[in-house]
């Protein structure tokens, strides 16, 4: 598949980060929803450590270190809000998914005494001049299994 340079501006307040990465040119949107969110992420110096973790029990888009916490990300990439808010897609199912999976994550790498949170980034992409909206929500939602 023939790859192209594209480049994405991503708002980030009063700066703007210009970020260079190869695509294919039809890369589907939640890809490129987990791509501008490792940028955005990388950012705010968080370390990306794992991209679209899967186990049994589901996938992880985003794994990161952030100072001394692993943070479990769950992107969510819309076109429009027709569907709702993309964090709104989110729902119990999923987190419990998502909980899962981690508590798999750090077992296997022996980091089950570290701290943790989950986070949820919400990419918007309405129209194909705006620049994408990204929100992050730090500790979105809690590990309720304990």
């Amino acid at each position: 598949m023939p790859f192209e340079k594209t480049r994405y501006w991503i708002g980030l307040g009063r700066r703007r980060l210009s970020q260079y990465f190869q695509k294919p040119r039809d890369l589907p949107i939640g890809e490129r929803g987990e791509s501008l969110a490792a940028a955005y992420l990388k950012r705010k110096k968080y370390r990306i450590v794992e991209r679209n973790y899967r186990q049994k029990y589901g996938e992880i888009d985003l794994i990161a270190i952030d100072g001394r916490t692993v943070v479990f990300v769950e992107v969510k990439t819309r076109t429009s809000d027709v569907a709702g808010l993309p964090e709104s897609a989110v729902d119990a199912e999923k987190q419990r998914k998502i909980v899962q999976t981690a508590q798999s994550y750090l077992q296997h790498h022996q980091l089950l005494d570290h701290r943790f949170r989950f986070d949820i980034v919400s990419v918007m992409m309405e129209g194909k001049e705006n620049e994408p909206k990204i929100q992050h929500f730090q500790n979105a939602f809690a590990d309720e299994t304990d």
